[in-house]
Formats: C-alpha cells, structure tokens, sequence
C-alpha cells in the first residue's frame, strides 16, 4: 500500500536497506542535491510567510465568526466541504501553516466527533507524511548516512533511535509536549523508513485527535455562551493518563532493552 520510497518528489539515488541503515551508494551531484531541497525550500519560505501573514487569520475567532455560514454550505455540500476541510487541513500541515488546532476543532464542530475525527487523521497524517517525504528526499537521506558514518555522541544518537525506531516515533506523536512538525521533521532526517513513518503517525496522532475532535463537535454550546474551547483538556487525569499509558507501553521495549544491556 504504501511505496518504500517516495516517488512523487522523484526516485532517489539511496536506498533503505533492510536494517533501516542507508547504503553505501554515493551522493547525488551538487546539482541533484540542489534541484532535491526544492521542495523542503518551497515549504520554508510557504512556512515564513504563513506565520506572518495567517497568524491572526486561522484562529477561533475566525472559526466563531464564521460558523453559520460554514455550517450552511456543509448542509448544502457535504461531500465537497469534507473535500475542502481535508484539502486545507493537508496544505496546512505539509507547510507547518499556522492554525492546525484550529483545523481539528473545525473538523470536530463541522462533521461531529466521528467521522470528523477520521477526517482529522486522515488530513493531518497526510500533510505530516508529505512534510516528511520532502526533507527526506532534499536532505535525509544524506544526513543519515552521514550520521551513520560520525563518531561520537551523534553516531549513539543515531544508533540508539534505529534500535528503537517503532516505539520512539510512537513516542514522539504521543507525548503532548512534542510539537507536530518535529515529530514530522526529526524522522526524515535520522533516515526513518516511509512505511514505519505512516504508520506510527497515522496510528499515534488517534489519541490525541479524537480529544480535540470532541472538543470541536461541543463548540456549538461554547459559542452560545460566549466562552473559548479548554484546549487544556489534553491534561485533565482522565485524558492525559491514558495517554500516557499508551506512551509507557510505546516505552516498553526501549526499557527492556536497557535492562537486557546492563545484564549483559
């Protein structure tokens, strides 16, 4: 289902052998390597102008505002306003746009808590995956043979993510405190394999999701009363506990392994 490289940038000239390491195969020219960061420059610069433009524009009070009239065309188009929603929520993930909270609560007060949530999921999993297959393809996969060939605390850095790369990116899309474009960014540039990105993103962003998705499907009752959305339910115990259950089994072999090696 999903293609082990990224072939809507252009195949690359490195491959992923079996052990998630990168081959020995030598760099592209320096103008491959140029004409390969187009794609993460053009989502830089889209990022930059995004903050200082849209900032103020993608925000609650937006949402507030214009509610009626959003909630009119999706009872006279739904298919095409789930379309747009998912379509926008893409754009502003695969360029770290400003306003993603805001896409899931709309989500959530658009299309209730299901199906909005998959929605969510589906629109925030592909922007982060093609965010993710740009840095790679203009960087990673260089950066990591790189890493693989240093010395010192990058190399165990590396090493260490590599033996636990399934519960590390768990991790990273679990644990509140990580920023979404980090978890996006950091694996392409450690040489993280496409099908364990999507999945582990695709899998791990469901918790947090469906929380704030809820929180969206209850904003009708919180714009009658003239209040903002608790965008800090995240961290009530009956929320934040789960999650951090699902976090300390995504732990589990990295601990276990710790303690195998101090046996050892």
């Amino acid at each position: 289902m999903f293609a082990p490289r990224a072939r809507m940038f252009g195949a690359s000239d490195e491959e992923t052998m079996p052990d998630g390491k990168m081959s020995d195969i030598p760099d592209p020219s320096p103008k491959a390597a140029r004409v390969r960061l187009l794609p993460l420059i053009a989502i830089v610069c889209v990022a930059l102008i995004g903050f200082f433009t849209l900032r103020d524009q993608v925000s609650f009070e937006t949402l507030r505002d214009n509610r009626e009239a959003l909630l009119a065309f999706r009872d006279a188009h739904y298919l095409l306003s789930v379309a747009g929603f998912v379509a926008l929520y893409v754009t502003i993930v695969a360029f770290s746009l400003p306003g993603a909270t805001v896409a899931t609560l709309t989500g959530g007060f658009l299309f209730a808590t299901f199906p909005g949530a998959l929605f969510n999921v589906i629109a925030a999993g592909t922007g982060a995956t093609l965010i993710f297959l740009a840095a790679r393809w203009g960087l990673g996969d260089r950066l990591a043979r790189r890493m693989d060939a240093s010395q010192g605390a990058v190399k165990k850095l590396k090493d260490g993510i590599d033996e636990n790369q399934w519960s590390v990116l768990f991790l990273m899309r679990l644990v509140p405190a990580v920023p979404f474009f980090v978890a996006n960014l950091v694996p392409a540039l450690v040489g993280v394999g496409l099908f364990r990105f999507v999945a582990t993103t695709f899998l791990g962003i469901i918790p947090g999701t469906v929380v704030y998705t809820s929180v969206g499907a209850g904003l009708g009752e919180v714009f009658a009363r003239g209040d903002s959305p608790d965008l800090g339910v995240i961290f009530e115990p009956q929320v934040l506990f789960p999650i951090l259950g699902l976090s300390a089994l995504a732990a589990l072999p990295i601990l276990l392994k710790a303690f195998r090696g101090k046996d050892d």
